[in-house]
């Protein structure tokens, strides 16, 4: 069997298991060539196709399936099962602590999609629920002058955040802290912020039920935004909002992911002049809001 069945004849699989995709991968054929090329030890850009790809011999081939067997048989996010996540070509370590990276922020700081806002004295930068850490350590990679403050109500997560900074050799730069919300003292100590990022829980309470078994195998604590009596998703953000402006320096400015919950986003903050910037998903899941804006 060669490369390219291998993959084909899992992604078959994957796909009449009726899966679930959105952790890396969108469709079961990008999700089986992952699984099967990490399992084989190849780089994930090999090319199925290519005559001189390696052929993979009997011994390869069943832990190759045995691999899409556990995908299937425990619903997990592909990434949970290689402890290894991509996001926009940058490597990071994923555990069962954190929901695997795939903000759209990531998108927007290696493509330069606020930069037009920011101002010549932005040094500081605050990832706020920053998870593993993605977003602070791909700022710090192209912001290479400024400090970045990493934050997380999650030790758990801290601790898989604090694992990828040092893999990223970003110690004396990025900095690992406990807060929940904007409370830390440290963040009062350390700021105000130039950037703040910040990709909440804000998932509503309807689409948390309906959730696949890949989502809900992520922490509730990451995805859900009606932890403090609400239903539409918007509870830490309302609070982040309310106590953000004497976080921020005079031209700060806010980049914040609100995934598919733009409608609830306005419906809560009606008068609020957003900034909805353009990525590959559209222009209604980020947005941008400055200090001004933030402040009657």
């Amino acid at each position: 069997m060669n490369l390219q069945a291998l993959v084909q004849d899992a992604a078959r699989q994957l796909e009449a298991a009726g899966l679930s995709y959105g952790h890396g991968t969108t469709n079961a054929f990008d999700e089986a060539a992952w699984l099967v090329l990490w399992q084989l030890g190849l780089p994930l850009d090999t090319a199925l196709d290519d005559p001189q790809a390696p052929l993979p011999d009997a011994q390869q081939i069943a832990p190759c399936q045995a691999l899409i067997a556990q995908r299937i048989s425990s619903r997990k996010p592909a990434a949970y099962l290689t402890r290894q996540a991509w996001l926009q070509g940058f490597s990071f370590y994923v555990d069962e602590r954190v929901i695997v990276p795939r903000s759209l922020i990531a998108e927007l700081l290696v493509e330069g999609g606020f930069d037009y806002f920011l101002h010549t004295g932005t040094h500081k930068v605050l990832d706020l629920c920053t998870g593993n850490g993605s977003l602070a350590i791909i700022a710090a990679q192209v912001y290479p002058d400024t400090a970045v403050w990493a934050s997380d109500l999650s030790h758990g997560a801290l601790e898989v955040a604090a694992m990828n900074v040092a893999q990223h050799a970003l110690q004396a730069r990025v900095h690992v802290l406990h807060s929940d919300g904007l409370d830390a003292p440290a963040l009062a100590a350390n700021g105000p912020f130039d950037l703040v990022l910040c990709n909440p829980p804000y998932v509503n309470a309807q689409s948390m039920a309906a959730l696949p078994p890949e989502f809900r195998a992520e922490p509730a604590l990451a995805l859900d935004g009606n932890t403090e009596g609400g239903h539409d998703g918007m509870d830490f953000v309302r609070r982040l909002l309310r106590e953000l402006p004497r976080h921020l320096s005079p031209q700060g400015v806010l980049v914040l992911e609100i995934g598919h919950e733009r409608a609830f986003f306005e419906a809560a903050f009606p008068a609020l002049p957003a900034v909805w910037l353009p990525t590959s998903a559209g222009e209604d899941q980020v947005l941008l809001l400055t200090r001004e804006h933030l402040t009657p």
